[in-house]
């Protein structure tokens, strides 16, 4: 049904059979209003069904087109159901969700165009930090559990170190040896290129000792870009991002990056590995009515470029197994390529921002786009896509019995909230104000694989420089071969540990992404 411009009664008839699509018997969230010949129908509602949150979606859209606002419009309402969130805020540009919103014009007219009852509302947030160098509570990972497929991402190493590395993994596991922070895992590599760690390193599968000295490096390298302060303990905790306050709500988490770090893709992996620790800890629960937590990726874009085979397809098994752990995943990107096809059609529910299109790689992509959205003999969707205002988006979701629903161009709601900052000096009373302060506001250095190896070397007792080269003093020989050193000279052994090069992440002290088991509280 192709609508003429002017023609207002059909336009609103247009709008009111795709509002029909969107009708749900039960808990929904409200995205706007329907618009057909450049007017909204304040009837004409699009919703999301509550229980299919946790089918997953994408928001995407140039920049300045209003992705940030619709991410806060839908956390506000997944807060006011009692359903928690977890967001990046690498700007700050959320933090706004812990106050009202302030009255204006133009509020009023949108609230009026989407049929909406806008009151001024704030939201419990919990401002946390990757590392200890920002203003939020300070949260780590331990370096095990982090795993050796989420840390050669960050790295940058390529499919061979990777293998190396999560041997090297391998043989700390077997031997005992805790890796929590970043000094651990530099001597455990020093003690396997060493002349007495050698023959083990050998046994790795023939690992050379060039590829584990530029892992030594590319380590060298994080550290000294601050990203010491993103590993050890104590480690953030599933449980403190599925929380809901004394109402009822869910707590809004919000993750900042940290001022010293310079690889925003440290932040996005960080993320990644925060998913699949839910993954690991969270029970089946099947379908429900609505989901335990929803997690936003932000700048999704920097968690595909350049990863592995080994990443991607980590992160599609996730991201299709999760949800039956009752987990919902946004992404939130400039452009739906930006998502490897695999993990975009996993994407339940689709939120498209306006698209540009000045060059030829702009006009493949909007091409591309429009061939993931259903049919619609009311928009064009080429020119619809490239003629959005801000703050409206072209919209379809998956209705409450799984299906697609039609095509919406929507005038999304305004937040309820402060679509501002609320600046560094708030954000940083509101992190010393939370319960979370008192237990992640200190790092804890227990005994860990650096201290057993120093105890074992005379005298050392620091770390010597490492950019000039990766020797480390002589280890004295046991009095008798451990457990690992006659495993080790086992030929059988030998050859099982060679084919762990070609498994890597599947050893059985590792889970997905090769991250490893951890202590709970």
């Amino acid at each position: 049904m192709t609508v003429e411009p002017g023609d207002d009664s059909a336009a609103e008839n247009s709008a009111e059979h795709i509002a029909a699509g969107y009708v749900v018997a039960g808990p929904a969230l409200v995205l706007g209003s329907v618009v057909v010949d450049g007017a909204a129908t304040p009837s004409a509602l699009v919703r999301i069904p509550l229980a299919t949150m946790n089918r997953h979606g994408l928001v995407a859209g140039a920049t300045g087109t209003g992705k940030t606002k619709t991410l806060q419009m839908i956390a506000e309402q997944l807060c006011a159901a009692g359903v928690p969130v977890v967001m990046a805020d690498v700007k700050g540009d959320l933090s706004g969700l812990s106050r009202p919103g302030a009255p204006a014009d133009a509020i009023t007219e949108r609230a009026a165009d989407t049929g909406d009852t806008w009151t001024p509302t704030g939201f419990p947030v919990e401002f946390l930090s990757l590392g200890t160098s920002g203003i939020g509570v300070p949260v780590r990972a331990s370096i095990s559990s982090f795993g050796p497929i989420l840390l050669s991402k960050v790295l940058g190493l390529n499919q061979t170190q990777e293998s190396t590395l999560g041997l090297i993994f391998h043989w700390a596991d077997q031997q005992g040896l805790p890796l929590l922070d970043l000094k651990d895992l530099r001597s455990v590599i020093q003690f396997l290129t060493s002349d007495d760690g050698k023959p083990q390193l050998k046994a790795l599968g023939a690992v050379s000792t060039t590829t584990a000295g530029v892992i030594l490096r590319a380590l060298v390298n994080l550290e000294a870009e601050g990203a010491d302060t993103f590993f050890g303990e104590p480690e953030l905790q599933p449980e403190d991002l599925l929380r809901v306050d004394e109402q009822g709500r869910g707590v809004i988490t919000l993750f900042e990056l940290g001022s010293q770090a310079t690889r925003p893709v440290m932040f996005s992996t960080f993320l990644m590995w925060v998913l699949a620790d839910l993954f690991t800890a969270l029970p089946e629960v099947g379908d429900v009515d609505k989901p335990k937590l929803v997690f936003v990726f932000d700048e999704a874009h920097l968690l595909f470029t350049d990863a592995s085979k080994a990443f991607l397809g980590q992160v599609e098994q996730t991201v299709k197994l999760i949800r039956s752990k009752g987990v919902g995943v946004f992404f939130c990107t400039q452009l739906p390529t930006d998502i490897p096809s695999d993990v975009l059609s996993q994407l339940g529910a689709r939120i498209q921002h306006a698209l540009r299109a000045f060059t030829p790689d702009d006009e493949k992509a909007l091409k591309k786009t429009v061939r993931t959205y259903p049919k619609t003999t009311v928009y064009d969707l080429e020119s619809a896509l490239t003629s959005l205002g801000t703050g409206e988006a072209v919209v379809t979701v998956l209705s409450e019995r799984g299906a697609p629903t039609p095509v919406a161009w929507t005038r999304m709601r305004a937040p309820r909230s402060l679509m501002d900052t609320i600046g560094p000096d708030a954000i940083g009373a509101a992190a010393k104000a939370s319960a979370l302060q008192q237990e992640y506001g200190q790092t804890i250095d227990r005994e860990s694989a650096y201290e057993r190896l120093a105890a074992t070397r005379a005298p050392a007792v620091e770390l010597p420089p490492v950019p000039a080269g990766v020797d480390v003093p002589p280890m004295p020989a046991p009095a008798e071969p451990g457990l690992l050193e006659k495993m080790m000279d086992n030929p059988a052994f030998q050859s099982a540990m060679r084919s762990a090069g070609t498994v890597i992440g599947r050893e059985i002290t590792r889970s997905i992404f090769g991250t490893g088991r951890r202590r709970r509280r």
